[in-house]
């Protein structure tokens, strides 16, 4: 089976979406407009301006310290030196290094990493390659459809055309394509950190099928 840290490090990546949507939440909660027509407008218009930054700088604070265990957690699977730390600066590049470190507690490895082990050096590279190459193409379509589908829900619910609503994302392209980019890099990992567990589960579920094949055959 997949490892325990493997599993937490998928938690708490899942958490990140949580943070930032929580944080997000409270920014735009926050006014500090609010605050007008009340006794001590400009000190309470302050403290809720400050207020409404911790909030977003909170987040992001969460945000980065969640990055790092999850990357942590993934060394940690694999019994390597914390050192190999410093590739989270390099977020999806990085973190596709450290899913690709071989497995030193041989004993604890699982299926995947058998199989991964198994490789000789130049298959496991172009293999890592592929897989790199496959979460990168499965993001990008997984953002475009994500795209669609908001724009869809936004012009159903405001009554704009589709053409309109694509018109106005345009007019601001700088912007979405930040938080798109963001969305891209987030399924990134997201892959990564899936696609060993998915492979234990399906080698798990196929060795079963496997075992009276082999039995017959003798």
């Amino acid at each position: 089976m997949i490892k325990k840290q493997w599993v937490v490090a998928l938690v708490l990546f899942l958490l990140i979406l949580l943070e930032l949507k929580l944080g997000g939440m409270l920014f735009r909660l926050i006014n500090p407009e609010s605050a007008a027509g009340h006794p001590n407008y400009v000190q309470n218009y302050h403290r809720l301006s400050v207020l409404k930054h911790m909030a977003l700088w909170g987040s992001e604070a969460g945000v980065f310290v969640l990055w790092l265990l999850v990357c942590l957690l993934v060394i940690r699977s694999k019994k390597r030196s914390p050192l190999w730390l410093f590739m989270a600066a390099l977020g999806p590049f990085g973190f596709a290094v450290l899913a690709g470190l071989n497995d030193r507690a041989p004993a604890e490895t699982d299926s995947y990493a058998r199989f991964v082990r198994n490789l000789n050096w130049f298959v496991r590279a172009g293999y890592e390659l592929c897989i790199f190459v496959l979460a990168c193409v499965l993001a990008y379509q997984g953002m475009v459809f994500k795209r669609n589908l908001m724009i869809r829900h936004q012009a159903a619910v405001t009554g704009m055309s589709v053409a309109q609503i694509i018109d106005q994302q345009n007019a601001s392209s700088g912007m979405w394509a930040f938080a798109e980019g963001n969305e891209e890099m987030y399924l990134v990992i997201l892959f990564y950190l899936l696609w060993p567990i998915v492979f234990n589960i399906v080698g798990r579920a196929a060795a079963p099928m496997a075992s009276p094949r082999a039995k017959a055959r003798a």
